[in-house]
């Protein structure tokens, strides 16, 4: 209240001093000026005093049971909580406590969730911040808020009667960035150099043991302090899940869904690969609102299939390209779908020409396995089944399009990585020990031998390309075991070389299996 009595008795006296024609001007910008600070720094009553960070609650209600697919990061984390767990064993062994640890991994990958958890075994008080809450304009209002955080955390633990407390960071490289790198603000430095002192001060024997634990998916910006034995002693990694993992996340998502029968839950596992558990919850979210506008009383094989297209490639568009341009999408998928299941057989779950996100039409790939390194055969399949969709526009149609455009730039980079990693015939190289041009003729001569593999491909099933196409043009979406018909019934023709008698050379002959 004290505050708007100032502001009143400040607005009757200029209007009294306005009246008696005093020049009211420069208190009228003194007064502008004051209203900015205030708005800038949440009002003049927390101006330089506002908390980072919120409660969440006595104990949070996650446990390690409602995180799926990490079960390395998972036993790594409960081995470092064992310290906060069974404290008398820890001193009698002489271990001195884990101060931070750091969950590194891609976004949507459960960080925060196994923060929770950490807090949930522990029984200890939970206090969740962003870096971004310590980074002000004003010098030395982040080294306040640190240490409001770390007060915050012992005195909530105390109302509590809690031993524990646990402080989450997220993206914590906002906070602790390395040091000298924003030039001119020293204001990012003495708040990260806050942080350090804060947890160089936490000992074994504090009534309220505190441990800090944050979350980023840039480790790299780190600064070296801060990740040095001491601070933060143990660094977690939080990858996507595998197979085994994202299965066990669908069960998870799905345990409160009416599923239909005939889902094969292993299978979607099988062409989720790459997709974090968020993508993973937004997917079974998703496949149940389908449900819900179907009226249908369970989500089914359908509802999931579509909901996956949303996930990947956005919703579905209403647009509709012209019948010419219909044509080459469809033709230019077909070529993708093609060499794609000749190369990897078995790894087409889907080609359509349905607009979806930026794509008029796009083929999604089931991968047998999931891959985490790639020899160079690999790479080179994944050039060949990129380069097909413009080769199958040239045979068909004579032409190429721009809708080629994005295909040509993943192969080129594709090609760069081959040498780069010393999978080309240079061997080991960069561009100090080759040179540009060398590189340029060695990332050249991959591609034109890509397209001299793939080309004779697409001619050889020109026909089921053609077919394949006019289907896509009618249904929009054929499956992966459709194509696989497609292609099945073409086998039956075999090409092969013959030399003419009259050594004319070589000519390609079709003939009868």
């Amino acid at each position: 209240m004290k505050l708007e009595y100032i502001v009143g008795f400040a607005v009757g006296s200029l209007v009294f001093l306005f009246i008696r024609g005093v020049n009211t001007l420069p208190a009228l910008l003194m007064g502008a000026l004051l209203y900015l600070l205030m708005t800038q720094s949440g009002g003049l009553r927390d101006f330089g005093r506002r908390k980072a960070g919120a409660v969440v609650g006595d104990r949070p209600d996650v446990t390690f049971h409602d995180v799926g697919g990490q079960a390395v990061a998972k036993r790594e984390l409960v081995e470092a909580l064992e310290f906060l767990k069974d404290l008398e064993h820890a001193k009698a062994l002489g271990i001195r406590p884990l101060k931070g640890i750091l969950l590194s991994g891609p976004p949507g990958t459960g960080k925060t969730l196994l923060a929770k958890a950490a807090a949930n075994y522990t029984d200890s008080v939970f206090l969740s911040a962003s870096g971004s809450e310590f980074i002000e304009v004003y010098a030395g209002l982040g080294a306040q808020r640190v240490r409001e955080l770390f007060q915050r955390a012992r005195k909530l633990a105390r109302e509590k009667k809690k031993s524990g407390a646990i402080i989450f960071i997220d993206e914590i490289e906002v906070l602790a960035g390395k040091r000298g790198s924003q030039v001119g603000h020293l204001e990012y430095d003495q708040t990260l150099n806050q942080l350090l002192v804060e947890m160089d001060g936490l000992s074994l024997d504090d009534d309220v043991r505190i441990l800090v634990i944050g979350a980023t998916n840039r480790p790299d910006l780190l600064d070296p302090a801060i990740q040095r034995p001491g601070r933060f002693d143990r660094m977690v990694r939080v990858d996507l899940p595998d197979k085994e993992g994202r299965l066990e996340i669908l069960k998870m998502h799905l345990r409160n869904k009416p599923l239909d029968k005939s889902v094969d839950l292993e299978a979607l596992a099988k062409e989720t690969f790459g997709l974090s558990g968020a993508h993973l919850e937004s997917l079974c979210n998703e496949a149940a609102i389908l449900a819900l506008r179907k009226r249908a009383k369970k989500v089914g094989d359908e509802e999931l299939r579509e909901a996956l297209d949303k996930v990947i490639m956005g919703e579905k568009l209403d647009r509709r390209p012209s019948e010419t341009e219909l044509r080459r999408v469809a033709v230019h998928e077909a070529g993708h779908a093609i060499v794609a299941e000749k190369v990897r057989p078995g790894s087409v779950a889907q080609v359509t020409v349905s607009p979806r996100g930026n794509a008029l039409g796009y083929v999604r790939h089931s991968p047998q396995d999931d891959r985490y390194i790639y020899p160079r055969e690999t790479l080179e399949e994944e050039i060949d089944i990129l380069l097909a969709g413009a080769l199958a526009e040239d045979v068909v149609l004579g032409s190429r399009s721009t809708g080629a455009s994005n295909d040509f730039q993943r192969a080129l980079d594709m090609a760069k990585r081959i040498v780069s990693y010393g999978m080309s015939p240079l061997g080991v190289v960069d561009r100090d020990t080759a040179g540009p041009d060398l590189l340029a003729k060695a990332t050249r001569e991959i591609l034109k031998a890509a397209e001299e593999r793939t080309l004779p491909l697409i001619r050889r099933y020109e026909n089921v390309l053609r077919r394949i196409a006019d289907d896509l043009m009618v249904k929009e979406t054929i499956s992966g075991d459709q194509l696989r018909e497609l292609l099945g019934s073409a086998s039956k023709v075999a090409w092969r070389w013959r030399k003419l008698p009259s050594n004319r050379g070589k000519v390609r002959s079709r003939v009868e299996a």
